[in-house]
């Protein structure tokens, strides 16, 4: 096998002894998997707001953002439940480049695996312990996952991972909010697939373990819109894509008939500032539609404390070192402007 072991990592019950949830922790917890199943389900018309970083590079500007959106909630809180985006772990189309803090938790340092670790962890526990937010992250390793399985409030599948066999069984094994992403490539028969196999009960291996899932009622899809044939953004957000989408669901018979949009990738192509119209766009969409305001459960929008990107290594306090995201100011009246309109 050509390549090197460089030392056996602790099991994850072994990082929740050494990094444990304090019973307060877990009641917090438990109050908002309450409030957002809720949602998914339609008991509850709040709309969900999964917004943060592109990726969490550092502790401090990610807190610090996550600060600012604990004021906002409580101005918004009959309204919208933000679930802010603790994105650890980053696919890469080539391969190449940063991964996220469990990789690395200081990008200008070479990997280092069990610092990552506890970086993400201490980082999720800081948001719940210190702001009262559980957050969400994307299950790029379905074995990783039990890390942070006792702290987060909602997980992404990628759009490059939403074909994989073992992403999908492990979503139907999870107790919280998943969301399947439509592929790359733009096919939501993959990605109805997908929901249909994670709400299904299964038996498989898991870290080594003959499991068998329950399967997950909340299960659902993410637009992210798609590449075409010849590499260009398409988006599917618009009206006719979400009448499109319910459609869908109606004659799939699946639980809980649910949509997160995200608002950047190849809905925005990547143009961050864009996400603001995409918002505004879909939040209008909803209340033209009462099929469309029931399927819509809420917003994906990447957003931090600067406007734009830069390269590792500048240093530019609360701005990502990977895609484009929208600053706070634009964020916080973003925010404030959809509540006025929900």
């Amino acid at each position: 096998m050509n390549m090197q072991f460089f030392r056996k990592l602790p099991i994850p019950q072994q990082v929740k002894q050494d990094y444990p949830v304090t019973p307060e922790m877990a009641a917090v917890k438990e109050q908002r998997d309450n409030e957002i199943k809720a949602i998914f389900s339609g008991e509850s018309e709040k709309f969900i707001l999964v917004i943060g970083p592109c990726s969490a590079d550092h502790r401090e500007p990610v807190l610090d953002y996550i600060s600012r959106l604990r004021k906002v909630q409580d101005q918004v809180s009959d309204k919208i439940l933000i679930i802010p985006r603790i994105y650890t772990n980053k696919p890469r189309t080539t391969g190449e480049g940063y991964k996220g803090m469990l990789h690395q938790p200081d990008p200008d340092e070479k990997p280092d695996m069990y610092k990552g670790i506890v970086a993400i962890r201490e980082l999720h526990m800081s948001a719940l312990k210190d702001y009262g937010f559980t957050c969400a992250d994307e299950m790029l390793y379905p074995e990783n996952h039990r890390y942070l399985s006792d702290l987060l409030a909602y997980v992404a599948i990628g759009a490059r991972s939403v074909e994989n066999q073992q992403h999908r069984l492990t979503a139907s094994g999870l107790d919280v909010p998943v969301g399947m992403k439509n592929p790359t490539g733009g096919d939501l028969s993959v990605m109805m697939n997908a929901i249909h196999a994670a709400q299904a009960s299964h038996t498989f291996i898991y870290r080594g373990w003959e499991v068998k899932s329950e399967g997950n009622p909340y299960a659902h899809a993410i637009l992210r819109g798609y590449l075409d044939f010849a590499g260009k953004s398409v988006s599917n957000y618009h009206y006719e894509d979400l009448v499109k989408l319910y459609e869908l669901y109606v004659k799939s018979g699946l639980s809980n008939p649910s949509v997160i949009v995200d608002t950047n990738h190849n809905n925005s192509g990547k143009r961050y500032l864009e996400q603001i119209r995409i918002s505004n766009e879909i939040v209008s969409s909803r209340a033209y539609n009462n099929d469309i305001k029931k399927l819509v459960k809420g917003l994906m929008i990447e957003s931090y404390i600067e406007d734009g990107s830069q390269k590792i290594g500048e240093h530019v306090y609360g701005k990502s070192i990977t895609d484009p995201c929208l600053g706070w100011k634009k964020t916080e009246k973003l925010i404030l402007e959809l509540a006025e309109k929900l």
